[in-house]
């Protein structure tokens, strides 16, 4: 597995722009061979900036490598400089490979779903957890 994380600096009062630029471009990731998931995430804010990460994870380095050289690429980052007014700095890259036995997965849990307790009822529910 490889992840492949740009980091970025976007300037305060601009964070509703950035976040609504990747919610409507358009992406390809899902047809790439390789492709396992994307992530946008915020973090901290300070007095200038508010810290994003983008990631996304690959089965390999050479998947990654490929869409890199791919037209789906030059697709995904054409017009990027375009808002060079809300960064307050480059992105920084960084690519990791997965040190092999020291995974751990569980399954993802909607924050939204309607809790096991309310769908089978208090009895049944009691009966899972005894």
């Amino acid at each position: 597995m490889y992840l492949a994380m740009n980091r970025f600096r976007i300037k305060r009062g601009f964070e509703t722009e950035f976040e609504t630029l990747w919610r409507e471009r358009e992406s390809r990731l899902d047809h790439l061979e390789g492709f396992l998931s994307f992530d946008l995430l915020r973090g901290a804010t300070d007095e200038q900036s508010t810290l994003y990460a983008s990631h996304t994870v690959w089965a390999s380095q050479d998947a990654f490598d490929a869409w890199t050289r791919s037209s789906a690429f030059r697709d995904a980052h054409r017009g990027a400089g375009d808002h060079g007014d809300m960064f307050l700095d480059h992105p920084d890259f960084e690519g990791f490979d997965q040190v092999e036995g020291t995974s751990m997965r569980v399954s993802p849990v909607s924050l939204d779903a309607e809790p096991l307790h309310a769908k089978l009822g208090s009895a049944s529910y009691r009966a899972l957890t005894v």
